[in-house]
Parts: structure tokens; C-alpha cells; sequence
């Protein structure tokens, strides 16, 4: 899958969020990125691979006094991972939607325990 194909596959996962939640994400850019990088890959227990990471303050630790003027935080969707572990276009698909709305509840301060509970 070439890399404008999969950035589409990033774009259509952000189009289907429902308007309320996208309206709500503040300040946050999302990206894709071929690799994760090293020292990322490093920090990963055996057998884990990074899919997407969330880079920033969750929207419910912002104070307005310490947020204002930030850059964007950054939501990465690693590109070669994705497509090594899923090898069907429908696969890729569904998994690039998991990941980015998996990355976008960090943005929401949803931790990976609760995202666990709730199935995601």
C-alpha cells in the first residue's frame, strides 16, 4: 500500500468520527509517519508493536494558564507496522480506524486501562 493510499485510510477514519468529537479535538495535529521511532520501538515490551502514539497534554489536564500559545499536540500513525501485521486492505482499514480512534481517546485523556475495559 503506497503512502497516499494509507493517508486516505487515515483521512476516512477521521471523517467518520461524529461531528460532536471532532469538533471537540483541540490543538492537535494528526500524522502519519513511515516508522515509529527507535527509542520508541526500545521502550516496547517483547512482542508489542506501536500502531499510533499520542504526543501531548490530554485535553482534561489543560489549565488555561499553562496551555495557552502550545504548539499542537500530535497524533502519529505508523504507517509500517500497520501494514507488516495486516495484510488485507480491509484489515489495514479497520486497524487504522482502532488506532486513530484509539490515539484520539488519549487526546480526550482516555488511559490505555479504560480503553482496555471498554474493548478498544
Amino acid at each position: 500500500m503506497d503512502h497516499a493510499e494509507f493517508e486516505r485510510l487515515v483521512g476516512d477514519a477521521l471523517d467518520s468520527l461524529p461531528a460532536d468529537i471532532a469538533e471537540a479535538m483541540e490543538n492537535v495535529d494528526v500524522l502519519v509517519e513511515d516508522e515509529p521511532a527507535a527509542y520508541l520501538v526500545a521502550e516496547l515490551d517483547p512482542g508489542q508493536t506501536l500502531f499510533g502514539l499520542y504526543h501531548g497534554v490530554p485535553l482534561t489536564a489543560r489549565g488555561l494558564s499553562t496551555y495557552f500559545g502550545a504548539m499542537p499536540d500530535r497524533i502519529s500513525i505508523y504507517k509500517g507496522p500497520l501494514t507488516r501485521a495486516f495484510h488485507h486492505p480491509d484489515d489495514i482499514r479497520n486497524e487504522v480506524r482502532i488506532t486513530v480512534i484509539h490515539e484520539i481517546a488519549h487526546h480526550f485523556g482516555i488511559s490505555d486501562e479504560r480503553l482496555d475495559e471498554l474493548g478498544w
